[in-house]
């Protein structure tokens, strides 16, 4: 029994033998890592694209209103009616003023025929042109009453200025209302207006006649409407961005029934006329925590090195300009470039 055991121990030490001699021969050292990396080519930039959120305005919209008081007798049109230029939207009940047309016609028909005798009687020199010049005045103004009670009759009829929507009515019929109270909301189904807000900075590009704007609205992503200046405010009362309005073809917007409060993005492009200025996207860019701006280049030999680059605004949807530190065709990371470390070797997963 104690020889077959013997056996096996003898063999076990010898099996151990050949592990710790084969250890002996020396270890292989460890392949260095190699990061992986992704990257983007640094370009000029000839031109900057920056976008704000924006929303089409009713080119027409007006409150209406009668201009004289009295008690309403119908409202003839509801929310949401199309109606023509001149069509009838409500009505004043014309009674009272009717009253007020017969007594001044009757002065100015009266004051009229008194003219006329003073003139026959002036000719045959009966009266004096004191007397006359006396009926001249009333008559003139009795015809000015007359007219103005006529104008007012009117204006018992409240029609739409220009064709449009009927957004709201303010008033019910039977409901007597005031000179200047709103009685209905007329506005311009079709919008050639975008109008938004624009910061403080780039208030100078306004000025700038080679400055242009582009206009993609969320109900037409794959549309894009050139857009013209019309105009902006120099002031901000509440700090929010100053306004700006836009104009789009008048064509483009009843053909895609552009309405008002659509969304949309207004792209403002600038042209940048220094040669030096080229752009990264923003992932590129590492700001650690001890201060300082920088990007890491990847040099020909496939490292990489880190450099200190000034950085100017925002473009685009995800780029940056940089001032200086770079120059068109060099390489920079743009995933990752919190982990890298000066000198180190990465391989370019996008060349």
């Amino acid at each position: 029994m104690c020889k077959p055991l013997f056996s096996l121990l003898r063999a076990g030490v010898w099996l151990v033998g050949i592990g710790v001699c084969s250890g002996c021969g020396g270890s292989t050292p460890d392949t260095p890592y190699v990061r992986p990396v992704k990257v983007a080519t640094v370009h000029a930039v000839d031109y900057v694209d920056k976008d704000f959120a924006g929303m089409a305005t009713a080119d027409d919209a007006t409150n209406l209103a009668f201009k004289i008081s009295g008690q309403v007798s119908s409202v003839d049109v509801a929310k949401g009616d199309y109606v023509a230029k001149g069509a009838l939207l409500a009505q004043l009940d014309p009674r009272d003023v009717q009253l007020q047309v017969d007594a001044d016609r009757s002065l100015y028909d009266m004051a009229s025929s008194q003219l006329s005798r003073m003139r026959r009687l002036l000719e045959h020199e009966a009266v004096s042109r004191q007397e006359y010049e006396s009926a001249q005045t009333s008559y003139v103004q009795a015809k000015s009453a007359y007219e103005n009670s006529k104008d007012l009759l009117v204006e018992t009829k409240l029609r739409a200025p220009f064709a449009g929507v009927v957004e709201r009515t303010y008033v019910d019929t039977y409901e007597r209302v005031q000179s200047g109270q709103t009685v209905v909301r007329l506005v311009n189904p079709v919008s050639s207006t975008v109008e938004f807000t624009m910061p403080e900075r780039s208030m100078s590009y306004l000025a700038d006649t080679t400055t242009r704007f582009f206009v993609t609205f969320d109900n037409y992503p794959e549309r894009r409407f050139a857009a013209r200046l019309d105009s902006y405010a120099k002031t901000s009362s509440d700090a929010s961005g100053f306004p700006v309005s836009l104009r789009i073809a008048k064509a483009d917007a009843e053909r895609f029934g552009i309405s008002p409060g659509m969304t949309c993005s207004v792209t403002m492009r600038t042209a940048e006329n220094a040669a030096s200025v080229v752009g990264v996207p923003v992932t590129a860019i590492y700001a650690p925590a001890e201060g300082g701006t920088f990007v890491w280049c990847v040099t020909d030999g496939g490292s990489v090195e880190r450099r200190a680059v000034v950085t100017g605004g925002i473009f685009g949807r995800d780029m940056v300009i940089v001032d200086s530190g770079l120059k068109a065709g060099e390489r920079v990371v743009t995933a990752g470039v919190y982990r890298l470390r000066e000198g180190e070797q990465v391989k370019i997963l996008n060349p």
